[in-house]
């Protein structure tokens, strides 16, 4: 049976903690020059909607080092973007390709090619989470921290993608998690209602950032308007008026407490660039983390890869177990 990713609700706290376990090894084995070419004669194709530096260059560096192909397609190039429907576009890839990353607007479109695909699909993107980005981020914070369960997570900006899967998989492995959003950016009522759903889950929202980062171990930013949103910039600047991740912010949070931003930063807006140079070693660190997040999520979950990424015959209907 295939797996897919694509949102952080759709996995256990000890799944997400798997694909962690995976990513570490690869990392591992990467600088260490272990062969762990576990991909080898696999393509992925890439579909581009939204473009992106690091997402392009960290899953196809990510294919060729585990000795797979990337393919990159944006809408220019692809069907997609002359309207042909997406059902139609995973039934033509899962004939050439072993899965498909997907970086779109709505979340909606993932979940509809996941569906007519009998190959994984990742979510690269979209506007309503950012799964692979934040698998990242928890690993980056359990290298610098050892663990992820009994820290605090504080996120001060808009209630985006980011806020809506850093919620979800802080939660899910044993975070206290804090939000501070202005009033009409909150996070994803789904979101919301997750949180609630658990009375051992601690999650905050409020519209102080102060209050959100007192103890915090790791802080969290993004940028206050995400691509697409470039018509709303200066709305939006006087919204988050405050809402800025600084040194008498970070003043309140635990010796020693991260910061991470998922880049680009807008140094002077969401974070000073005394406190970003301050971290820059732990935000590039995440960066790097990129190249194994989603790619070892198609690892993690099996022992044997082909389980996965199975050999496939054109017109087969594929069932193979381990």
């Amino acid at each position: 049976m295939k797996k897919d990713l694509l949102k952080l609700l759709d996995l256990t706290g000890e799944e997400i903690l798997k694909i962690l376990d995976t990513a570490d090894q690869l990392k591992f084995s990467q600088k260490h020059g272990i062969a762990h070419d576990k991909l080898k004669g696999k393509t992925l194709a890439m579909i581009f909607e939204k473009n992106s530096t690091r997402t392009r260059v960290s899953f196809e560096t990510g294919m060729y080092q585990l000795g797979g192909h990337a393919l990159f397609l944006s809408s220019k190039e692809s069907q997609i973007g002359r309207g042909e429907p997406v059902e139609d576009t995973a039934r033509v890839l899962l004939r050439y390709c072993d899965g498909i990353m997907i970086r779109t607007f709505a979340q909606e479109e993932v979940e509809t090619l996941a569906a007519h695909a009998n190959i994984p699909v990742i979510n690269g993107l979209t506007d309503f989470c950012h799964p692979c980005q934040v698998l990242a981020d928890l690993m980056t914070v359990r290298e610098h921290k050892t663990v992820l369960e009994g820290l605090k997570m504080c996120y001060i900006g808009d209630g985006n993608n980011m806020a809506n899967s850093l919620i979800v998989g802080g939660l899910k492995t044993g975070m206290e998690v804090a939000v501070a959003c202005p009033e009409g950016y909150d996070p994803h009522p789904d979101v919301l209602a997750f949180a609630k759903s658990d009375p051992n889950f601690k999650f905050t929202l409020c519209r102080d950032p102060k209050q959100a980062a007192v103890g915090a171990d790791v802080v969290f930013t993004d940028v206050w308007a995400s691509m697409g949103q470039e018509e709303e910039k200066a709305i939006r600047e006087k919204a988050f008026v405050g809402y800025q991740v600084n040194k008498e912010l970070m003043a309140l949070t635990n010796p020693g407490c991260m910061v991470q931003h998922c880049l680009p930063a807008h140094r002077g807006e969401e974070i000073t660039a005394d406190v970003f140079e301050e971290h820059a070693e732990e935000i590039f660190d995440e960066a790097e983390n990129r190249l194994r997040r989603g790619l070892s999520f198609s690892l993690g979950e099996h022992v044997l890869f082909g389980c996965l990424f199975p050999q496939k015959r054109k017109n087969e209907k594929i069932e193979k177990r381990c």
